[in-house]
């Protein structure tokens, strides 16, 4: 899959498929991306290729208060993904808006629903949860040998 900042200076191929997508709708993801929420593709950071520019880097505070780093284009400032504390930089959230085919990746679950805005539907059906959840009860065993292995890899305990 093919992602790209606003100006297309900094582009991106992410090489597997995800080991899981979020749509989030904490508030700090309110306030981060100015929206309702941010789907994040959650995917090893090996499997995420530069293909054009060069992004920066800039840690900011998060929810968890371990903080977060943002990976950005630095001419348009778009968030191309990020990494949270837990897994550092072993493993990249995604922000799915940027990919060229966006509209083909649904979100698996609805985190932080609890801070949900008023006029956002989720549809019938949809896994969701009023905060965060145990990966081990939600996502496929494929995914989380492939999200252990990531962290094995970059010595996270």
């Amino acid at each position: 899959m093919i992602g790209k900042c606003a100006c297309q200076e900094v582009t991106f191929n992410v090489e597997e498929s995800f080991l899981y997508v979020h749509c989030c709708h904490c508030t700090w993801c309110q306030r981060e991306t100015g929206s309702g929420f941010a789907i994040n593709g959650l995917i090893e950071t090996a499997h995420i290729s530069v293909l054009q520019g060069e992004p920066v880097y800039i840690d900011i505070p998060s929810g968890s208060g371990e903080g977060q780093q943002l990976v950005q284009c630095g001419k348009c400032g778009t968030t191309l993904w990020s990494h949270y504390a837990a897994a550092r930089d072993a493993v990249a959230f995604v922000r799915v808006g940027t990919l060229d085919d966006a509209a083909s990746i649904e979100p698996d679950i609805h985190i932080f629903t609890s801070t949900k805005l008023p006029w956002v539907v989720i549809p019938d059906g949809a896994n969701q949860v009023d905060e965060y959840y145990r990966r081990s009860a939600n996502w496929p065993t494929e995914s989380v040998t492939r999200y252990k292995t990531a962290l094995e890899a970059a010595n996270i305990k």
